[in-house]
């Protein structure tokens, strides 16, 4: 019976917010006006009496709402069985009243009507005695039957008066057994508050951490958010409905569309309301994205849950503009005015979180090469919901309001948004463009830089130019705090952060050209001796850089790494130029490969590192076959073998020097390549 506990736990405590709301409208200032005009004396003898009522109503709900689920179900069936109580003796005044109109006061066994209406009120009685006792839960039926002493003394032939007598004083009994009852259980309050605060000396909530878990547990407990939806959807169906009756016949489209705005602003009139609004909104903010996710990747993606995309964003945004632009203290029609807009900017944050989601999914598929021409068709076709629909909603938000500063901001968020999305399309056509092409294009990291710099300065114009109007709008025309601010905060975010982020990339990009640009390009010999892919896309390589280690790299790979970090990718040295560095072998004598040759040959590692003296190469030449490597296996292992034990590098894998002492011998009959006899090389 779980979900029918977490059901109860939402539908028993919507009642109680339905009360707040009420009490949150009722004007208490209005009805001592009205007493103050009949009688000043009254005045002073019922005002207290009503605010003490009113302060009273909102604590009782109060603790109604947060009272444990059983309690709550508790209170319930109390009241529920108070109500049928109350109907019992409604049936019971009924038939003594009816009996006094007939005036019959003879045997019931003579009159047939008579005997019937007796019958029927015998049975709606018991089976409401039933009821309430098996509400109670109790076996003494009895203590319900106060209502059945005017059927009793029908019964005994008892005369009209004497049973106006009797039905009052069973309506007497019944309000003194439930006096009992209510003075037996008056302190059941402050035994329920006392437990809660023992219970909170239990758990030592004096840290704050220890607080904030406390109001999350309560918060999962009573499922705060689902209790406000759940009480607001309860406002907005009734509110609906009875705008529906009253304009019934005389709808049209835009009709339609105010009466439900006009609908929903009604509902956002208290507090308590417009925090429901708040959450139902996020709700359906949620579900709009896990659409788009479910549209884009399927269910997998739906459970891949975003911190940013749960919805939380667009109800705090709702909440917050309400409570600042003053949305609860205005009239009905100015209120709806202010909520299309407010629900705008909302619908635009959430057509930003879309294109987070779609812009990583639509740009994948032209990088991964995917060949699913459904799933490009449905990344398409959400790039193109995205890039239409911000531009049709400026259009409708400009037809109905004057062009002003608040107004600009909102129509350049959908701009934005349409340039956000137009950005991604040209990437993804440029990426789709290579696919179709023999060789990869060289210059297309170039041109994808190009295409988001622009995008980005079509984005820092469009804020630019919201600023300076704010700003023109501020000093010759109305001034005002909220509009200063805003002004202060869009030039922060939109124009200061995103001119400081562009300038600081086009350095970086400047920078990394300059250090490529810096390196030997390999000749086609070279990369023929090399005959390797290049290291960072594992593609083959019709041209290079080398860097100052020796290792070749495709030039714009390499500028990409060049982003991250300054360091070969291979050996982890590092790449910035300087007067100590060694350029690579020239032509003829090496392949700068670097300290171990050539990946994925196992030759020509000695060679293209060690300077052989002529007469070496000379004995070489004649016993190789192929020129460049001795002829015998074994002695070019131990070549080059002993050119890798002469290496030295640091603990965390860096070549630091030659450890090799300067009288060993190599091959060759010399020593260490540039290390002098009877000195050794040491750790650099």
């Amino acid at each position: 019976m779980p979900r029918l506990e977490e059901v109860a736990n939402v539908a028993l405590r919507v009642p109680s917010l339905l009360l707040l709301d009420m009490l949150f409208k009722c004007d208490v200032d209005g009805v001592t006006e009205h007493i103050r005009a009949k009688n000043d004396d009254m005045l002073f003898k019922y005002k207290y009496v009503i605010w003490n009522m009113y302060y009273l109503g909102h604590l009782v709900n109060v603790c109604v709402l947060v009272l444990p689920l059983r309690h709550i179900v508790t209170l319930y069936l109390h009241i529920l069985a108070a109500l049928l109580l109350y109907v019992g003796h409604q049936i019971s005044k009924d038939y003594v009243n009816e009996e006094v109109l007939n005036g019959y006061g003879g045997s019931l066994y003579l009159d047939a009507a008579a005997f019937q209406r007796f019958v029927t009120a015998l049975t709606s009685l018991i089976i409401l005695n039933t009821l309430c006792a098996f509400l109670m839960k109790t076996r003494k039926v009895w203590l319900f039957s106060a209502h059945l002493l005017p059927l009793l003394a029908r019964l005994c032939a008892a005369p009209p008066d004497a049973l106006l007598l009797v039905s009052s004083s069973s309506v007497a009994l019944t309000g003194v057994g439930m006096a009992v009852f209510l003075l037996s259980n008056l302190f059941v309050p402050y035994r329920l508050a006392r437990a809660a605060y023992s219970e909170l000396l239990r758990m030592e909530v004096v840290e704050l951490y220890r607080l904030v878990a406390v109001a999350m547990s309560l918060w999962n407990q009573f499922a705060v958010p689902l209790l406000f939806s759940v009480f607001w959807m309860v406002l907005f169906v009734v509110q609906l409905g009875s705008d529906v009756m009253a304009a019934r016949g005389t709808l049209t489209y835009q009709g339609v569309l105010f009466l439900l705005l006009s609908s929903v602003s009604e509902c956002c009139a208290t507090p308590y309301s417009l925090l429901g609004l708040a959450f139902v909104v996020s709700y359906l903010a949620l579900g709009l994205l896990n659409l788009c996710k479910f549209y884009l990747g399927g269910y997998a993606a739906v459970l891949n849950e975003n911190v940013m995309h749960r919805g939380v964003t667009e109800g705090v945004t709702l909440f917050l503009l309400a409570l600042q632009t003053g949305l609860l203290d205005m009239q009905a029609l100015q209120r709806t005015f202010l909520l299309s807009i407010i629900l705008f900017i909302v619908l635009t944050s959430t057509l930003q979180s879309m294109i987070e989601i779609t812009d990583p999914v639509i740009l994948a598929l032209g990088a991964s090469r995917n060949r699913s021409w459904w799933k490009h068709l449905r990344g398409l076709s959400m790039c193109l919901l995205l890039l239409v629909f911000p531009g049709f909603m400026a259009y409708k938000i400009s037809q109905f309001f004057h062009m002003d500063f608040w107004l600009l901001i909102l129509v350049s968020s959908c701009m934005l948004t349409s340039l956000q999305v137009t950005g991604s399309l040209l990437i993804y056509s440029l990426f789709m463009a290579e696919l179709f092409c023999r060789e990869p294009i060289e210059s297309l990291d170039e041109v994808i830089y190009w295409v988001n710099a622009v995008s980005r300065v079509l984005e820092f114009v469009v804020a630019l130019c919201v600023v300076a109007y704010g700003a023109w709008e501020s000093l010759f025309g109305e001034w005002s705090w909220m509009g200063a601010s805003v002004i202060i905060i869009h030039s922060y975010f939109n124009v200061w952060l995103r001119a400081q982020s562009g300038w600081k990339s086009f350095l970086l990009r400047q920078e990394a050209a300059k250090k490529i640009n810096s390196l030997p390009r390999a000749t086609s010999a070279q990369l023929q001796r090399h005959n390797d892919v290049c290291s960072i896309c594992f593609q083959e390589m019709s041209s290079a850089v080398i860097t100052l280690c020796g290792h070749f790299f495709h030039g714009n790979c390499l500028r990409k790494w060049l982003y991250v970090q300054e360091t070969c990718p291979m050996c982890h040295q590092s790449v910035r130029p300087d007067a100590t560095a060694q350029s690579p072998a020239p032509e003829g004598e090496g392949d700068g490969e670097g300290l171990f040759g050539n990946h994925g040959n196992d030759g020509g590692a000695a060679e293209e590192f060690y300077e052989y003296p002529p007469e070496r190469e000379e004995e070489e030449e004649g016993a190789g076959s192929d020129g460049d490597l001795p002829a015998n296996d074994s002695s070019r292992d131990d070549l080059n073998m002993e050119a890798v034990q002469g290496l030295c590098f640091s603990s965390s894998g860096d070549f630091v020097g030659y450890a090799t002492p300067a009288d060993r011998v190599f091959p060759w009959g010399g020593p260490a390549p540039g290390v002098p006899r009877g000195r050794s090389s040491g750790w650099g």
